[in-house]
Parts: structure tokens; sequence; C-alpha cells
């Protein structure tokens, strides 16, 4: 017979549900605050095999905000901007996972000022002769490159670290942990209520059970990963139909080459005519990715940077009609009235940009609705989503 226990005081039983950069940045930001328990959910973990299940692994990732003037967004990148410039400090203890970096993007297409990136270090506009290729105007700044496997492995020892608990669950519907907390997967006999669900499900929120949020699809992408430690510095040439490439390197002496952003592609692996093709426009964009030897006395050719391909990658970032959902719903626990769950999933290709901002904004909501209880208006939800959410 399970018998449940009575949660601590102060303490209260979260569980988020999924183990990306977001998921398992917000459950290390609930943890920061001392009154929780954490528990993550998820069916793969960054110490996993690379897949395709799990985009996080395959992302680049820089700090380059896309925000253009959504408000909300520009807020959410810049408090991650922040928080990872931070973290990428001298003899802090995830220093490792980052390198920092002049990066310079490139635009052939009609944007004519990057307001939004005035706030990023060393930012500044560059002349007419510092541009290249098919660009029309230009700008450059300090920002952070991560190393992704190595930072989202850092994310979970640190939650590790400070008592956090993992468990391995392939869930099918949300209500799954309302019932007798995730004793059904942990086989105790002794179990702790569900204070609060957290859902940072990513791709998943489309078929996970609760949630079925049909406005999410996959945007696949495609990546080449170079070993090629002379290079310092990023680039990103945004083309006028919409092309864009970029060389992101990492702190271990990688470079990341991509990209490409294909709506509704569930293609799982690498495609060798893309990973050709990436291959040529990065080399176009940044010809010092070829071996230092190779360029002495000619111009490198794709042939030069065979030897230094160390995998091609591919990864299906979790879009969302309408941009990230950030929002808290009351849903039904059996016996005990309604529970809070906070929705933070929707993130697109900008998981790592604006991770520690959406993780803050969704503790502030998860605070926010244990303070105050659940509604008693007749309207709100209790098992079921409204079909289109919305932002």
């Amino acid at each position: 017979m399970n018998m449940a226990l009575s949660n601590d005081d102060q303490i209260k039983e979260i569980v988020v549900i999924g183990a990306g950069v977001v998921g398992l940045t917000t459950a290390l930001k609930i943890q920061e605050q001392g009154t929780y328990r954490v528990t993550i959910v998820a069916e793969t973990f960054p110490t996993d095999p690379k897949s395709s299940r799990y985009t996080s692994h395959w992302a680049g990732a820089h700090h380059v905000s896309h925000a253009y003037d959504d408000k909300r967004q520009q807020k959410l990148d810049q408090d991650t901007f922040h928080a990872l410039w931070q973290l990428s400090e001298s003899g802090s203890a995830a220093e490792g996972c980052f390198l920092r970096h002049t990066q310079t993007e490139y635009r052939g297409d009609d944007l004519t000022d990057a307001e939004w990136l005035h706030y990023m270090p060393d930012f500044k506009y560059l002349d007419m002769n510092e541009l290249r290729g098919p660009a029309k105007m230009g700008f450059s700044f300090s920002t952070v490159t991560m190393n992704t496997p190595a930072y989202l492995n850092w994310l979970l020892s640190s939650f590790l670290g400070k008592n956090g608990t993992i468990l391995r669950v392939s869930l099918q519907h949300i209500s799954q942990l309302l019932e007798r907390g995730t004793s059904p997967y942990t086989g105790a006999h002794s179990y702790r209520n569900v204070d609060a669900i957290v859902v940072c499900a990513g791709l998943g929120a489309r078929s996970l059970g609760g949630v079925e949020d049909k406005d999410v699809y996959p945007i696949r992408g495609q990546t080449v990963l170079l070993r090629a430690p002379w290079i310092k510095f990023g680039r990103t040439m945004t083309e006028a139909d919409g092309t864009y490439t970029y060389t992101m390197p990492r702190s271990n002496g990688d470079v990341l080459c991509g990209g490409t952003r294909v709506p509704n592609d569930w293609y799982p692996i690498p495609r060798p005519e893309i990973t050709e093709d990436i291959l040529a426009r990065a080399l176009q964009l940044t010809p010092e990715l070829a071996p230092p030897q190779t360029r002495v006395d000619r111009e490198p050719t794709v042939e030069d940077l065979r030897p230094i391909i160390i995998e091609p990658g591919c990864g299906l970032r979790p879009g969302r009609k309408g941009g990230i959902r950030i929002e808290v719903e009351w849903v039904d626990a059996p016996a005990r009235g309604k529970v809070p769950v906070v929705y933070n999933y929707g993130h697109s290709g900008y998981g790592f940009l604006s991770s520690w901002g959406s993780a803050s904004m969704a503790l502030d909501l998860l605070e926010g609705a244990l303070t105050t209880g659940a509604p008693t208006t007749a309207d709100i939800c209790v098992g079921h989503l409204p079909g289109n959410p919305g932002n």
C-alpha cells in the first residue's frame, strides 16, 4: 500500500518535465530558491548518446539575439546574456564551457539597424569596406559561444550536486504525476504529492498528453562540426533569400558550421548533400577554417576541410506558432483540488540564448501561482488546453 508523506511546511514538491537546456536551466533556477524539492522527469538526458530526439546537443550555441522589436523576447535574451556572461568569467565553475569572442554579423537582407543588440559589449557597425560577399550592412560585438555538450552536463551536474533528482520516464500524460507523485516510476511505497509541474518538453509538447499543443512543429537544422582550434572568432551571413551561414568557435577548439532552417521536416539524420553545401558556404564565409598550412600559397578548397571534419549533425528545433509559451494553468489532481502547471516551451532555435530569462519568467509564474492558489472562476481549464494558447 502506498502512503502519502506530508510535505515539509516550507518545501514544495516540483516536477520539471524535460531535460534539454530549457528544462535543466528552469529546474536549476527553481532549485536555487531553496524552498523547493525539484525532480526532472525526462526520456533523454545530456549523458545519453547523441540523437535527433534530443535537440540541445546539436546546438551551436552562440548568444546572438534575434529578438528584433519583440519586447518580451528582448528581455528574455538580455537576461540570459547577462547570466551567461557571468558564468563565462575567469574563475567561474562553468568557465570551461564558454569562449568569449568577437562575433561579426553580415546582412544581405533589408535590415537597416540592430538597435536591439546595442547592449552587447563592444557593439559597433561595420564600415562598407569591412563587408564581405552579398552583405549590405553588418555589425560586430563581443559575445559567448557555448560548448553545448559540456554546458548541458554542467547544468545537470550542478542540479544533481544540489540534491536534485532525475527520473528517466516515457511520460504519456501529465496526469500520471498528479495522483501519487513520482512513485509509479520509482517503485517507492511512500510518496510526496506534487505541488506543481513545469512543462519544458520542447518538441514533445506536441504529443505529450495534457498538453498536445499542435502549434508546436519541428524546424530542422543541419550542421558540420570541424576541428579548427586556430579559429577564435564567430561569423554569420544572412542573405536576401533567407539563407544563413555561420561558423561558431568553441572553447575546446571545435567549430560548428551551419546552417539550415526547414519547417516541418522530420528527417532525423544529416543529408549528405546538405553537408556539402554547408561546407562550401562556411568556407566562403570563413576561409580561415582551412588548416593554415593549406593557405600558404593558394586559395583553400572544401577538400582541405575534410580531414578536420568531426561529424555532421542534425537537430529538430521546437518551433511554435505564436512564439514561446510561458504561462500557468490549473489542472485537477485526484482528491486534492487543483495544481498549477507552468508551461515553458516553444523556443525554436533560441533555447540557449533565452534559457535563463525564460526560466526566471517561469519561476515568477510558479511562485505567483503557489502564493495566490487556484482561481475560483469557472473559465479555467481542468484537463484540456485551449485550442490556440497564443503567445
